[in-house]
């Protein structure tokens, strides 16, 4: 949607000589995004390969503490919660992204959550020269809270910073060095190399590096210019900030697309999570964004990644190198998540959304006749490999990636922190509800399992295909007033008006149109 005069030649402008990624722009995603992100993917699979080693040293530990060895049902809870409370921490690190986001800035929470993982590192190296596991498990605790906060903050740090037809690309690579994160893990985790008695301290320990670097090279780069402007209201910095990431002085035209955000938003300043649930013109951006949320943790990504290694070996792949059948596996993830930072722009985020969620449903569904036939079917066990494969393509090309580049193009600055804290906590709760349930169900149903996981992705498919519009290349007001329309909110607007938000009768915030040109 173009605006009249003054606006078309603006959009017309940022659709053309604004698109370019700049050396800054290029230094300043890969910095946040391996110093945070990174290590949210790290920490993920970063104590599947040791496993073993440390429940001997939980054992070996409480053996010389007690003079007996740890019963089997103690050891199965202690390592249980150390697999869950790092989704648990992620959950009580979303919850902070709303106050740290608002009062520290973008910038600022991401020097600041560095804290959080050096301090874990730094426990979780030196646990066994201090025989203590009590430390991992409160070690894992705070790299959850590290990663909740990373996983929120990046992406909209990122969005803020990206000129709109570069947005959805570089939008996606937290999500690539995510998986990044996770491939490293598993290499490192070998065996051969620190995936061993001696080695899983260190293996733990290099969190921390990436942290260390983020928080002595970020300082030199810009703070979000939509946070200096519209929530700061610094415009200088602002507009210094906006020069430096474009490469040229001429900024007035996002200069002036951020003031027509700040002005349609005076009136009901920062949402609260509170404001921004009970919000009639946001509803439906709310709705989008907890669907999209909890399909991507509930579509059945652990489980698949779970199952991998029993199909692998189904197979005939000995049981010695499934560690390397996972490390490509991870490969894959990667080079398909890379591939979906050069596809964003041009295929565009719902095609991108229906295609991930349409392959998972789909592989989910064939797998479960393939787990089923397989004892049966020789040839099973190889379409099972074939499905893991697409499962694990769809989901980087589309269900992991897209939903957070959708939470910053879907809410306007002041809104925005309190929807990633929603969309955030949803990611997290969801994540550790499938870690403690997934197992109950592989022991009730088996195969079966992966049935429900095929209902969650369709159920997924049907609502993004009639409700999430296509974001690609529009401003941030541009898709609110797509959005609008289905909210049944009016906005109208002239030239030297957007909109004004007045409260009515009742507490219902509404949007009310000042002018009378229509859109």
């Amino acid at each position: 949607m173009k605006l009249k005069g003054e606006k078309q030649e603006s959009s017309d402008y940022n659709e053309g000589s604004n698109g370019k990624i700049t050396l800054l722009l290029a230094l300043v995603s890969l910095i946040s995004a391996f110093g945070s992100s990174f290590q949210y993917g790290y920490n993920v699979s970063v104590i599947n390969s040791p496993a073993p080693y440390m429940q001997d040293f939980y054992n070996q530990t409480y053996f010389h503490r007690n003079g007996v060895p740890m019963d089997s049902g103690f050891q199965t809870l202690l390592w249980s919660l150390t697999v869950s409370m790092y989704p648990l921490g992620g959950f009580f690190g979303s919850l902070m992204v709303w106050p740290l986001v608002n009062n520290c800035g973008r910038k600022g929470t991401l020097l600041i959550n560095n804290i959080f993982s050096i301090a874990a590192a730094i426990l979780m190296g030196t646990s066994e020269l201090a025989k203590t596991f009590e430390v991992i498990i409160l070690s894992r605790v705070i790299m959850g809270i590290y990663a909740g906060l990373a996983s929120n903050v990046v992406p909209m740090f990122l969005g803020e910073m990206s000129p709109k037809n570069l947005r959805g690309a570089i939008g996606v690579v937290p999500q690539l060095f995510i998986t990044l994160g996770i491939l490293v893990a598993q290499i490192l985790g070998l065996n051969s190399i620190l995936g061993n008695a001696e080695g899983w301290p260190v293996l733990l320990g290099l969190t921390g590096i990436p942290s260390l670097i983020q928080l002595l090279i970020l300082p030199f780069f810009p703070e979000s210019p939509r946070y200096l402007l519209i929530q700061k209201g610094n415009e200088e910095q602002a507009r210094q900030a906006l020069q430096k990431l474009r490469g040229w002085d001429d900024v007035d035209d996002e200069i002036e697309e951020m003031r027509k955000e700040d002005q349609s938003e005076k009136e009901e300043g920062h949402f609260s999570v509170f404001s921004l649930c009970t919000f009639r013109g946001l509803r439906w951006q709310l709705i989008s964004i907890i669907v999209m949320m909890m399909g991507q943790q509930l579509s059945g990504v652990n489980a698949v990644f779970y199952y991998a290694d029993r199909i692998f070996q189904s197979a005939g792949v000995d049981s010695n190198n499934v560690q390397y059948v996972t490390v490509s596996i991870g490969a894959i993830n990667v080079v398909m998540t890379l591939l979906a930072v050069f596809i964003v722009e041009s295929l565009g985020r719902r095609i991108l959304l229906l295609a991930g969620f349409g392959l998972c449903c789909v592989s989910c569904a064939v797998l479960t006749l393939a787990l089923n036939l397989q004892a049966t079917v020789s040839w099973m066990s190889y379409l099972s490999i074939v499905c893991v494969i697409v499962y694990i393509i769809g989901h980087a090309i589309g269900a992991s990636p897209i939903p957070f580049v959708m939470i910053t193009e879907m809410f306007l600055q002041s809104s925005r922190p309190a929807a990633f804290m929603v969309g955030g906590s949803v990611h997290w709760l969801c994540n550790f509800t499938v870690g403690l349930v997934f197992l109950y169900m592989e022991a009730g149903l088996g195969p079966y399992s992966f049935l429900i996981f095929c209902a969650i992705c369709l159920a997924t498919i049907v609502y993004i295909f009639f409700i999430v519009p296509e974001t690609k290349n529009k401003t941030f007001m541009e898709i609110n007033r797509i959005m609008a329309k289905r909210n049944k909110v009016e906005i109208q607007e002239d030239e030297e008006k957007l909109e004004d938000f007045h409260t009515v009768p009742g507490g219902q915030a509404e949007k009310k149109a000042i002018s009378s040109s229509e859109l």
